[in-house]
């Protein structure tokens, strides 16, 4: 969410009334997070101003760890200097802390491709928002699912329930930190998302949801009462219930 919301930042940017607009001072402190959304608190070190050159090599961009060398345009500026400087900052501020672990395993490669992409500023602001756009729908339909084989067949759901909740294992990327809560396409995927950890034996698919719509999974290794609730649904491992009294 949050690195989608800085690329539509820095697509606008790169596209304002006034021309590509550059942040001089790009640090993860100059944002915050409005309403779901990333802002810049501080305009004081944006500028307009691009590089100007009197052939190629006036225009390398200088990075810490990287240089990369950019065209000078038949006007005296380097081309796309200002939108290049901010992809390649939000790159190594936020991409490479963020993206690498922050999807389902199906998604990663896509996420990877960016990362990779942008890192070596291969793509200008414009494919990077079509690349995250992408992820985004595939991971809102659900689409990546397609090929992964049935799992809630292994489960008994006990509709008009669910089982008291308290402190349970934890699980990363949780939700909670009281126990293991994570974001789900579906009741298929959560199954498949307990089947693979050994310590969960029942999930419920809560009335929660994230920012993208989908709703989260709540993951439990107790055996603990059921408790009436019409608008639950408790789905318990096979194995789990085998003998028990349900």
């Amino acid at each position: 969410q949050i690195c989608l919301s800085l690329v539509r930042l820095l697509f606008y940017l790169a596209h304002s009334p006034l021309g590509s607009i550059v942040l001089l001072d790009f640090q993860p402190r100059q944002f915050v997070m409005v309403d779901g959304n990333l802002k810049v608190t501080d305009l004081d070190d944006a500028s307009t101003e691009e590089l100007s050159c009197k052939e190629d090599n006036d225009c390398t961009l200088d990075f810490p760890a990287k240089s990369f060398p950019l065209k000078c345009s038949v006007v005296g500026k380097c081309e796309g200097i200002n939108e290049k400087k901010n992809l390649f900052n939000a790159y190594r501020y936020f991409f490479t802390y963020l993206l690498p672990h922050s999807a389902p395993l199906a998604l990663r490669p896509f996420l990877s491709d960016i990362l990779n992409a942008t890192g070596d500023l291969r793509y200008g602001i414009n494919e990077t928002l079509k690349a995250f756009e992408k992820v985004l729908h595939l991971y809102k339909s659900g689409l990546y699912l397609q090929k992964r084989p049935l799992h809630l067949k292994d489960y008994i759901s006990l509709k008009g329930f669910r089982m008291v909740e308290g402190e349970d294992y934890k699980c990363w990327p949780s939700y909670s930190h009281l126990g293991c809560l994570l974001s789900v396409h579906s009741a298929e995927e959560a199954a498949a998302i307990c089947n693979s950890q050994s310590q969960c034996q029942s999930f419920i698919v809560t009335q929660q949801r994230t920012w993208t719509g989908r709703p989260l999974a709540l993951f439990q290794s107790r055996r603990t009462d059921l408790i009436p609730d019409a608008n639950a649904v408790v789905y318990i491992k096979r194995s789990a219930s085998s003998g028990e009294r349900l």
